[in-house]
């Protein structure tokens, strides 16, 4: 009998086939037509997205140069890292920057850090608890992907959990991501609605966040239009998140999408926030900032997207506003370019059809400050609590990082002051 992750194709088909509508596959497609190759990979892009987390480059040039089948099977044999990173190379060739050695060694430090989530029954609960919500997977190749995700290259998901239409996500291929502040004023949520609405009218679907704020201001202003809306989730599509936004998102789910490549009950943290960014930016033919703080998080998402060349707008305020300072800088760093309608929102997308953006300018985040300890410090901090010590093992793996790195940044932190030690294990300052 055939296996693959210690199931046999007859278990591996009966736990994809729920997750897997015959919409996915394209018309005159059903789910009985799936083969076995399809469900395996299936099967594996649902265990990888519980094993990494968001956008690691590791797992996606593994995936890319061995499949995400023989990837998973890599490191659950425990294949020698050597061996693996020799594949690799000998697919990737020039694709990839890193000498035979350096790539063995990430490929060491990834299987270390990837090892402590590894678990065949966590793989298929996934896909049980995502069957159970009625939630759909989609992958690479189906019929519904979003291929502008495809533009992430190494830092791409292994799939899309998805709650609502399937068909929404197709619809992003002509779509403007819409972001902004959290603590908007009566001004950018006037704007966002304005802009939004003229959107829709023109046959754009809206990708946004679901935060409050612009975030939820241009999901309402779609609904409104009647129109389709697609909102990204840091956690699992089965936390709505924000609380607040219960009602909102699951408007959403009736008539467009909520979706995550994170797993059914992941929670949302500041690591996966910043991460989720990168697919708005990626879903979106272009990036419209209506109102952001100096330190907003949707300057991330415009970093984001003007490193994947995606052309990005940002709606000006006034000099004296706070909450329009993001634009501005914006506007000051980098080629986003001044909008103020619907209509030069669109004439950035045929500018960046014709020409492409290059990014001038990194705006600094809310991260930054961590990532000049470590560029994994921040994913600790937020794997950490503020009123019960955790031990190094529980930080490690709830941060997706091996106990001896973990252990590596928790000195660095305490150094800078951020978390103590106590007899129990580490805690952060609050």
């Amino acid at each position: 009998m055939n296996t693959f992750a210690g199931f046999s194709d007859a278990e591996i088909i009966a736990a994809t086939a729920p997750v897997r509508p015959p919409e996915l596959l394209g018309a005159g497609s059903s789910v009985s037509e799936s083969s076995v190759a399809e469900a395996r990979q299936v099967f594996a892009r649902a265990a990888w997205s519980g094993i990494v987390e968001p956008g690691d480059r590791v797992a996606g040039m593994l995936w890319t140069a061995l499949g995400p089948e023989s990837a998973l099977e890599a490191l659950i044999s425990d294949e020698a890292t050597a061996h693996v990173a020799s594949r690799v190379g000998e697919v990737l060739g020039n694709a990839t920057s890193d000498t035979p050695e350096g790539l063995a060694e990430v490929i060491t430090e990834a299987f270390a850090r990837w090892r402590p989530r590894l678990s065949a029954t966590e793989a298929r609960a996934h896909l049980a608890r995502a069957a159970h919500l009625g939630a759909a997977f989609v992958v690479p190749g189906d019929h519904t992907w979003p291929t502008q995700l495809d533009d992430l290259g190494a830092h791409g998901p292994a799939g899309l959990w998805t709650r609502g239409h399937v068909d929404a996500l197709a619809a992003t291929r002509k779509s403007i991501s819409v972001v902004g502040a959290r603590a908007s004023t009566g001004y950018g949520e006037h704007v966002t609605m304005e802009i939004v609405t003229g959107l829709c009218d023109r046959g754009y679907a809206i990708v946004s966040g679901a935060a409050y704020g612009i975030d939820g201001m241009a999901h309402r202003a779609t609904l409104a239009s009647e129109a389709t809306t697609v909102a990204v989730l840091a956690g699992g599509v089965d936390r709505l998140y924000p609380s607040g936004h219960d009602t909102l998102l699951n408007r959403i789910i009736e008539t467009g999408s909520v979706v995550s490549e994170l797993p059914c009950g992941w929670a949302p943290t500041r690591w996966r926030f910043l991460q989720r960014n990168r697919l708005i930016a990626a879903l979106g033919q272009a990036t419209a900032v209506m109102e952001a703080g100096w330190r907003s998080g949707s300057l991330n998402t415009a970093h984001h997207a003007l490193s994947l060349e995606r052309p990005v707008g940002a709606v000006p305020g006034p000099i004296t506003s706070a909450s329009s300072a993001g634009c501005h800088r914006l506007l000051r760093e980098t080629p986003a370019v001044c909008v103020t309608s619907a209509d030069e929102v669109l004439q950035l997308v045929s500018i960046g059809q014709s020409e492409g953006l290059v990014s001038s300018g990194t705006p600094k985040d809310a991260c930054d400050d961590l990532a000049e300890i470590h560029p994994f410090a921040s994913r600790v901090v937020d794997a950490m609590s503020g009123r019960s010590a955790r031990t190094p093992e529980r930080v490690a793996r709830e941060s997706g990082l091996s106990r001896e790195h973990t252990i590596a940044i928790l000195g660095l932190l305490q150094m800078s002051g951020l978390i103590h030690e106590r007899a129990t294990g580490w805690i952060r300052k609050k």
